[in-house]
């Protein structure tokens, strides 16, 4: 702030002793100051004020601490990240037929129901489900455990066939059990289902149930599951699937519904939506991930 100068003694009225005195001090702190003013200037590539008028040894330890602040954030951005990205898969309605014992029939203690393939009926059945080939990969993970793949788990598989009826429910195919199977869970959380492509029914938008349980034994008695999800089929995939033979009822049940009316996606399906790959005529390939 500059000072007024009717405060101070007039330095003019001092003598010459005095005069050559403060005309060498001036000298002398301009010199100094010029010199500061370089090494600032200098120093300083931003250009703002802070920096420039920051003595040298103050200069570093501001930089330090806008580089623990730069880290501090980037590491709560990247935990954020990784919370989001493990995000449990929605608890959802098992339907109306699960063949789990929680309405009418049980297939999950029957002898045979561990199986990979579940094109075909097991045990006295002898059915076999026809319809575009498809694998089903699921990988379970462990939410509690940022989503570390979850290995000897065991995962429950069901869904209708290409006329969009459920074995060991619908009339015609009630003393049928394909096309639901048990798998458990390898070192990397991998189950993995030998199937065929589902239709669309009316009033459901494309999808397959699951019910994950903790390990193998308590699958096949039907115990205490960790959750029960349904996955979504994309609609270009559907599209290309039910142009094929035997699909033609699901062209028109897809035109009637969408993922937002389905009673089950309509509040979100981001974490149930399948990723689709291959080819209708070479066998399709449905990938999810699962955290429970």
């Amino acid at each position: 702030m500059p000072h007024d100068h009717h405060d101070e003694p007039a330095d003019h009225d001092l003598g010459l002793v005095a005069d050559l005195a403060t005309l060498v001090d001036r000298r002398m702190v301009l010199g100094l100051l010029a010199g500061a003013g370089l090494a600032a200037l200098t120093g300083c590539g931003s250009g703002t004020n802070a920096a420039i008028n920051a003595p040298a040894s103050v200069a570093p330890a501001a930089s330090s601490a806008t580089s623990a602040a730069a880290g501090a954030s980037a590491a709560g951005a990247s935990a954020a990240g990784a919370s989001a990205a493990c995000e449990e898969i929605p608890q959802e309605t098992a339907g109306p037929y699960p063949g789990d014992g929680s309405n009418g029939p049980n297939v999950l203690t029957q002898s045979g129901i561990v199986r990979s393939d579940i094109r075909t009926s097991f045990g006295t059945a002898s059915g076999t489900a026809q319809g575009v080939p498809t694998t089903v990969r699921l990988t379970v993970q462990d939410s509690s455990k940022g989503c570390a793949a979850l290995a000897g788990a065991a995962v429950y598989l069901w869904h209708c066939n290409r006329d969009g009826e459920y074995s060991m429910y619908s009339a015609d195919i009630e003393n049928e059990n394909y096309l639901r199977g048990v798998q458990q869970s390898e070192a990397n959380g991998l189950v993995t289902f030998q199937t065929i492509f589902p239709a669309c029914y009316s009033g459901r938008w494309p999808h397959m149930h699951f019910e994950v349980y903790p390990n193998l034994a308590a699958a096949t008695s039907a115990g205490a599951k960790l959750r029960t999800s349904q996955l979504a089929l994309p609609q270009d995939a559907c599209d290309k699937v039910y142009a094929a033979d035997g699909y033609s009822q699901s062209v028109a049940n897809l035109s009637r519904v969408t993922l937002q009316t389905d009673n089950v996606f309509g509040d979100g399906y981001d974490t149930q939506m399948a990723t689709v790959t291959g080819t209708v005529t070479g066998g399709l390939t449905v990938t999810l991930t699962v955290p429970v």
